[in-house]
């Protein structure tokens, strides 16, 4: 904040502003926009493993390993993304506190389950009450990370697995042939070639995953949509030192405006990739970069 914002009540409509936009507050609505990006940075690439594994489980000829995979998928995909941040959070805190419990208080004698209350030692609770914010902090977005991995990636392995199906089995054929194992062809032939197949299904994934950042604030972490609606909510002379209206409109504008241009810059990158993934493949993308001769 700038040395002449001690008395807002003085200030002029640009000082007026530039203290208000650079008050603590604001900071903590600046620094959620990167809480936004880091958590699209971690979660797309855990939540593609998270499907690479599934795919690899629903095509395994084990009939139990295949079963597992394909529920994992389906059983995800069926339920609505809302409902299951609402409860996988609770289920997943409750029962990491729970393993907790039974492992550093073995003599607690009163039951876990009270009624609607969930009561466990105050040694087991994760992170501890007495625990610095930042750990508190860091424990909400690791959860927000896992969940958001877990859900995604079963829409990841859908698309992953649809993706190794599309490689045609006689490249496959032919490398066994040739004398390498079931292996050296998965990892050798299938694997490089179903990023091609498996690219505009998770280029679509990636954007509803963009999307799909603003419910953060259901697993208890402070994102730009919160602090938008704090901020932009009415404020009177009472509880702040910059009062004003109603301004979550500008707010809600604004987030719209970094949707779209992460959004477009999403597009541009991806369709880069496309192009370096598909330059000299026998798929549709590949036969229209050859009729376009050399860039």
């Amino acid at each position: 904040m700038f040395s002449y914002c001690t008395d807002p009540d003085t200030l002029d409509r640009i000082r007026w502003f530039s203290c208000y936009l650079t008050t603590g507050v604001h900071m903590n609505f600046y620094k959620s926009f990167g809480t936004v990006l880091l958590l699209l940075a971690v979660t797309a690439p855990v939540a593609l493993a998270f499907g690479f594994i599934g795919a690899i489980a629903a095509r395994s000829s084990i009939l139990a390993i295949s079963l597992l995979g394909r529920t994992y998928t389906a059983m995800v995909r069926g339920v609505p993304d809302i409902a299951y941040f609402l409860f996988f959070v609770i289920a997943l805190d409750q029962a990491l506190e729970w393993v907790k419990h039974r492992v550093v208080c073995p003599d607690w004698t009163e039951p876990v389950r009270q009624g609607a209350n969930f009561l466990v030692c105050p040694a087991a609770k994760i992170p501890m009450g007495n625990a610095p914010q930042a750990i508190h902090e860091a424990y909400g977005f690791a959860i927000a990370v896992f969940t958001f991995a877990i859900v995604f990636g079963a829409f990841a392995s859908n698309v992953l697995y649809g993706a190794m199906r599309s490689v045609p089995r006689a490249q496959l054929e032919t490398a066994e042939a040739y004398g390498m194992t079931r292996r050296q062809s998965f990892w050798r032939i299938l694997v490089p070639q179903m990023w091609v197949y498996a690219l505009p299904g998770l280029s679509n994934l990636w954007m509803v995953l963009v999307k799909a950042t603003p419910l953060l604030f259901l697993l208890g972490v402070e994102d730009i949509v919160y602090w938008a609606r704090e901020l932009g909510g009415t404020k009177t002379p009472r509880f702040t030192d910059y009062p004003h209206g109603d301004w979550r409109m500008w707010y809600f504008l604004g987030l719209l405006v970094f949707y779209l241009a992460l959004t477009r810059v999403s597009e541009i990158g991806l369709e880069r990739l496309m192009r370096r993934l598909t330059h000299g493949q026998a798929t549709a993308g590949g036969d229209a970069l050859r009729r376009e001769g050399p860039a």
